[in-house]
């Protein structure tokens, strides 16, 4: 007979400490989270993490515009003309000196802020100046912007008319 090299009770320790040490590993390698960004129309919100960012780094301008042509599953929501169309964000987009602005279908609606809120009482983004028929959907998104004025991040988001 063989003598075990070890008890019952050194086995256990050594496999809740490896079970330790992989967990560990698997949480060091996931993603911090970017802080989200919201839209709300109505009583309805949906909020989202950066589509596109380079962990605070800055994004080259053809990073940007291929986030904001090419949206990366972005949430969607309803929109109705007249509506008030509320945009906000975490107060962690706006932090250090950084700012965000919005930007629908590539155009900027908003001057950069430093606030974290943003609401346009009976808005109609959809309308078309009498230049045709209204699209039945427009690409919104937020870009942050660095204290120095470079890209940081962008949310994506789709609004669709009701």
């Amino acid at each position: 007979m063989t003598a075990p090299l070890f008890s019952g009770r050194a086995r256990r320790s050594v496999a809740a400490l490896g079970a330790v040490s992989a967990g560990l590993l698997l949480l060091s390698a996931c993603d911090k989270p970017t802080p989200l960004a919201t839209v709300t129309v109505g009583s309805s919100s949906v909020s989202a993490e950066a589509s596109c960012h380079n962990d605070g780094k800055e994004l080259s301008m053809d990073e940007v515009q291929e986030c904001l042509t090419n949206l990366k599953n972005p949430k969607t929501i309803e929109y109705g003309r007249g509506e008030t169309l509320r945009l906000g964000v975490e107060p962690e987009v706006v932090e250090d000196g950084k700012r965000w602005s919005a930007v629908l279908d590539g155009q900027p609606i908003t001057e950069p802020s430093s606030s974290t809120y943003r609401s346009f009482p009976n808005a109609d983004v959809f309308a078309t100046g009498g230049q045709g028929e209204a699209p039945s959907s427009k690409k919104l998104a937020f870009l942050q912007i660095g204290e120095d004025g470079k890209p940081l991040a962008v949310w994506s988001y789709n609004l669709k008319l009701k």
